[in-house]
């Protein structure tokens, strides 16, 4: 990637766990990433980075003050779409239905962030760029492949996001995953939405990160070597063969050999 993501398409990806270290070491192990924990100005996050590019950070769970929350918050990745005035986007969210976890905030020269809960329960965040777009290399072996909006009301959320960003929400026309609605800017899939009735029992509402790999039986392998729980095990699909996994930590991601789906940018 090396221009700007277009308004309404995921742009970057990060976690938020209790053990940063920890993080760095199972996924940089995982995919091939180079990181290390952060200056203090900016709290300790970490860039991760594959050829020398973006694609991911991990930041340990801390209050704006720097403790320690209590209770510590659930371990998960934030899909952050990219857009070009995020304090209209955040009025236009709170204005449908949805609630501020965290303001626009500035992050030095590198752009604008806020976090926001969609009206279905989703947690996402909105990002707009100053001196960095976001992720530097997509759509290839360790590198972010696709985000998913996990949803019990697809009906409630497409409204939703479709009103505060440039995006549609069509049903998909790909043989296979007819019951997936795509996430379009300018006519083009930038990620996906599934309704929870089709998954399993448990899934909660979240924006899933799927993560592009050569061979997901062997990456499912190696992450359980180091301590990850298999949530749903390979297997084939329309678009490829994917499984998803939990951390150590417990955060929840997809990996994916994708072969005919949609690139998220």
């Amino acid at each position: 990637m090396n221009s700007p993501y277009k308004p309404g398409t995921p742009c970057w990806i990060d976690l938020m766990v209790p053990d940063q270290r920890a993080a760095l070491d199972f996924y940089c192990d995982l995919f091939g990433w180079q990181g290390e924990v952060g200056p203090p100005e900016t709290g300790g996050y970490a860039v991760c980075t594959l050829k020398g590019r973006p694609v991911a950070g991990i930041m340990k769970a801390m209050n704006p003050d720097g403790t320690v929350p209590d209770p510590l918050p659930p371990t998960a990745w934030t899909t952050y779409l990219s857009t070009d005035n995020i304090d209209a986007t955040v009025k236009s969210a709170t204005d449908a239905g949805g609630t501020v976890m965290m303001g626009p905030t500035d992050v030095m020269d590198l752009g604008r962030m806020a976090v926001i809960t969609d009206p279905t329960g989703a947690a996402v965040g909105l990002w707009q760029p100053g001196t960095f777009d976001g992720a530097g290399i997509v759509n290839e072996h360790g590198a972010l492949s696709w985000n998913e909006l996990l949803t019990a009301d697809p009906q409630v959320a497409s409204a939703f996001y479709s009103s505060i960003l440039p995006v549609t929400t069509p049903r998909s026309e790909i043989p296979g995953v007819e019951g997936v609605i795509e996430f379009q800017v300018d006519g083009r899939a930038v990620g996906g939405m599934t309704d929870l009735a089709q998954l399993p029992s448990g899934v909660t509402p979240r924006w899933q990160t799927y993560f592009q790999v050569d061979d997901v039986d062997e990456a499912q392998a190696a992450a359980v070597r180091a301590g990850a729980t298999v949530l749903t095990p390979a297997f084939d699909m329309a678009v490829g063969r994917m499984a998803v996994l939990s951390d150590p930590q417990g955060g929840a991601f997809a990996v994916i050999t994708a072969t005919s789906a949609e690139q998220p940018a």
